[in-house]
């Protein structure tokens, strides 16, 4: 009997399916009608995305059916995670012992330091069993049931200090990550990955279906050293974030940190000269900071070029009762910011942010539950601080809240920008292709011009200029496919042309060098970029 009505649901999910192809639904007011059409037609619930999109794709893998990207792209859950030209996925290392001793990091069993165990990731992680391959693996699976392209993949490692964790592991670590991207939606177990080894993964990952274009680790900045960025070049990191938390000694000794100011400077110095994007991970709401000091940690970021960082997340101090700092809450030695003065706070600091720096993050992806009374527990912080900044009539200018996104018209006229700056020793140009307002950007490319001096990592970087980022923002377009966005349309091209241009005619360089994402390095070649020393390289 039971055989009976799933052989009589799979004809009906079946014909539902045809029924959907055939249709001309063009918005989802369309899919919302057909969906009801087809509930009463067949006497059955309402049917979801998520369903409709595994029924679909069971179709398309037998070809009981004919693709549709209409369909594929109306069907498509929680569109934002694909909208910025890249897929992002974050996956976990296993708990490790942390160097660190500061005052409001929490501890938990079973969980790398300053994670807990019910954020989404880390649940992801411990349902793996902390395995790389397996933390990949699934989220494809995940996000492919959703509806996103998966070819361009910004992998982010996290889990505590990164460059304390044994060097076999990390190496280990990042290979099973290229392995998992170049094997799905096929499955190896560890044992059947004789002959397997990080450099082999890499190479095979140039080609791949699912190409991972960038790989972000977290760490200390009193961690990086020559060495240390050396190695993380060898591994294909191509973006580092920095635990910086406060710029101000006083701060950082009283809540222990364990670095003062000029580890920060160091660490994001040597980073930029060896071409990689630098994140700084702040924490308003400090013991010893206060609300105007928070704010002119902001200003000092921007504007001492000691620091300026490419991407920002801020993290105001969230108090958990498994970190030490609780104990000085309970004796009334602390108190956190309120909400409101927190949403002001944020709004202050928006408003500082240059063009040519993106907010990755407002706010950790800490449940309400696990934060003391007295804390901010708005999970939706970002989108509180901008519904409030549009009623006052401000604008934040950081990358992310310009991104062109789904907002892309063929028709509307695109500006090359261009600016300036001077960072950590070196010359920062910041290039984009944005409207004529400066309120929808379409792509960037950041070159940096270094001093000469010895600090420089490796060879292919002397003398030379660094292609640092280059990125095409809009709804994700798989490689090969008619674009729906400013992806593919060329505007990387142009860039790098102009980036050369600079490159030989201000700067008298005959090399230029792009730190590459594994899996750009064939983007690159088409312009005659030549891999050397982990680098893409080009005489000009």
């Amino acid at each position: 009997m039971a055989k009976l009505e799933n052989n009589k649901q799979t004809k009906i999910d079946t014909e539902i399916i045809k029924e959907l192809i055939k249709s001309k639904i063009k918005n989802p007011d369309d899919l919302n009608a057909f969906k009801r059409k087809v509930a009463k037609k067949y006497k059955i619930g309402f049917q979801g995305n998520c369903r409709l999109l595994k029924n679909y794709h069971k179709l398309l893998e037998n070809k009981s059916v004919k693709q549709s990207k209409i369909i594929e792209r109306l069907l498509k859950k929680r569109p934002i995670r694909s909208l910025s030209g890249i897929i992002n996925i974050s996956i976990f290392t296993k708990p490790y012992p942390c160097p660190g001793k500061c005052i409001y990091c929490p501890q938990q069993k079973g969980v790398p330091k300053s994670y807990l165990k019910n954020e989404p990731a880390a649940q992801r992680a411990i349902l793996n069993n902390f395995s790389p391959y397996l933390q990949i693996q699934n989220r494809l699976k995940a996000l492919t049931i959703t509806g996103h392209p998966l070819d361009k993949i910004e992998l982010r490692i996290i889990g505590g200090t990164w460059s304390f964790y044994p060097k076999k592991y990390q190496t280990w670590f990042v290979k099973e990550c290229f392995r998992a991207a170049n094997d799905f939606p096929s499955f190896k177990k560890e044992k059947k990955a004789i002959g397997s080894s990080l450099a082999k993964e890499q190479k095979k990952n140039e080609k791949a279906k699912h190409r991972i274009i960038g790989v972000t680790i977290e760490t200390r900045p009193d961690f990086i050293n020559i060495e240390e960025v050396k190695r993380l070049r060898k591994l294909g990191i191509t973006r580092v974030e920095i635990g910086v938390q406060s710029i101000y000694n006083d701060v950082l000794e009283a809540n222990r940190r364990g670095h003062d100011v000029q580890a920060t400077i160091n660490a994001t110095r040597l980073l930029k000269n060896a071409g990689f994007k630098v994140s700084y991970q702040m924490m308003p709401d400090l013991p010893g900071s206060s609300f105007k000091k928070d704010i002119k940690m902001f200003e000092e970021i921007f504007s001492d070029p000691r620091f300026k960082p490419d991407l920002l997340k801020i993290y105001p101090l969230a108090l958990l009762k498994e970190a030490p700092l609780y104990k000085k809450y309970l004796r009334g030695e602390y108190k956190p910011y309120n909400k409101e003065k927190l949403i002001k706070l944020l709004i202050e600091i928006k408003q500082k942010i240059p063009y040519w720096c993106r907010i990755q993050r407002i706010i950790r992806d800490i449940s309400a539950k696990d934060i003391v009374e007295g804390g901010v527990k708005i999970s939706n912080l970002r989108e509180i601080v901008q519904d409030r900044m549009a009623k006052m009539n401000l604008r934040c200018k950081c990358i992310r809240c310009r991104e062109i996104r789904n907002n892309y018209d063929p028709k509307e006229k695109i500006y090359l920008f261009r600016e300036d700056y001077e960072a950590s020793q070196g010359r920062e140009i910041f290039l984009s292709f944005e409207n004529k307002k400066r309120s929808k950007l379409f792509a960037l490319l950041r070159l940096r011009i270094n001093r000469e001096t010895e600090e420089i990592p490796f060879v292919v970087l002397k003398k030379s200029a660094i292609i640092r980022e280059i990125h095409t923002y809009g709804v994700t377009t798989p490689v090969g496919e008619k674009p729906l966005s400013a992806q593919h349309k060329g505007l990387g091209k142009r860039l790098i042309k102009e980036a050369e241009k600079i490159a030989k005619g201000e700067f008298g360089l005959k090399k230029i060098v792009a730190i590459s994402g594994i899996g750009v390095r064939e983007y690159f070649r088409k312009f005659n970029y030549r891999l050397e020393n982990t680098y893409m390289a080009k005489r000009i």
